[in-house]
């Protein structure tokens, strides 16, 4: 049997390496720009519930009723840190344009509960305080075009269940969204 030649061998070298680049590239491009579903399957491994942020907790019903409104749902404790969750409810006076104040049993029970249900995630910087401009929401919804959330079956990032059927059970799972038009 003939032996290759050298320029045979370096082309065939060149184009084995050439190939593996090429996939090892896409790879990371696609894990930049939110096409991991392997690091997906991660994070739900790792956190235990259906999109990789927040489990099911037992509900608190003076939060449903106080927190779940005309603006907005009941968040799940667990989109935000402790941290924010306390800024958010010192700040009940004033909260994001509206008064939301609470009678103080209310609001200290409101208060222990989303500290114990809170994200647990290590941060290496400040949270935000508001979820539509968390690092985690504008990930989820980086393919949203703005004028998705001018419609009027939408009104804001804030209306969760306009697109997720179920976030009032604190499931946001992507394969269910639904955008109205």
């Amino acid at each position: 049997m003939k032996r290759p030649s050298a320029s045979r061998v370096v082309a065939l070298a060149t184009a084995a390496l050439l190939v593996a680049g090429l996939a090892g590239g896409a790879a990371a491009w696609a894990h930049r720009h939110g096409d991991d579903d392997e690091h997906e399957r991660h994070e739900r491994r790792e956190h235990g519930d259906r999109d990789g942020r927040r489990g099911a907790v037992a509900a608190l019903p003076a939060y449903e009723q106080e927190c779940g409104g005309s603006c907005h749902i009941a968040y799940p404790p667990g989109m935000l840190p402790a941290e924010s969750w306390k800024r958010v409810m010192a700040g009940l006076d004033k909260h994001y344009g509206s008064d939301a104040s609470l009678d103080a049993a209310t609001q200290k029970s409101i208060a222990a509960w989303l500290d114990t249900n809170a994200s647990r995630r290590a941060r290496t910087a400040p949270p935000e305080d508001r979820i539509t401009r968390s690092a985690w929401f504008e990930h989820k919804h980086d393919e949203v075009r703005p004028s998705v959330w001018q419609r009027k079956a939408v009104g804001s990032p804030a209306n969760c269940a306009a697109c997720h059927p179920r976030a009032e059970q604190g499931d946001f799972e992507e394969h269910d969204v639904k955008i109205p038009k």
